[in-house]
């Protein structure tokens, strides 16, 4: 039996996701899963819904100063999420 080199399951499912050409969609799915992460929990309880379409963030906030807030932080998060995801997948953020 050939000896080989030990993997991580997350290394070998991405690499076969990048080979299926999946890979920019995965990455797409881990942005929205990651928005908790980035932004904290006391903005994510006022998030109803977020989802990727194209290179767009789309993030639903209830509150309206909030909405204002994060309008103005939109650059910064586009940034952060970017970094989270280790590779550019957002080009911008649409608050409503």
């Amino acid at each position: 039996m050939k000896k080989t080199e030990a993997h991580l399951v997350g290394d070998i499912l991405e690499d076969m996701m990048q080979r299926a050409g999946k890979g920019d969609d995965m990455a797409r799915y881990r942005v929205s899963y990651l928005w908790p992460e980035v932004v904290g929990q006391g903005i994510n309880r006022f998030t109803s819904r977020r989802y990727v379409e194209g290179d767009v963030l789309h993030v639903y906030i209830t509150s309206a100063s909030l909405k204002s807030e994060l309008s103005f932080l939109r650059e910064k998060l586009v940034a952060r999420l970017n970094e989270a995801v280790g590779k550019e997948v957002l080009r911008d953020i649409v608050i409503h």
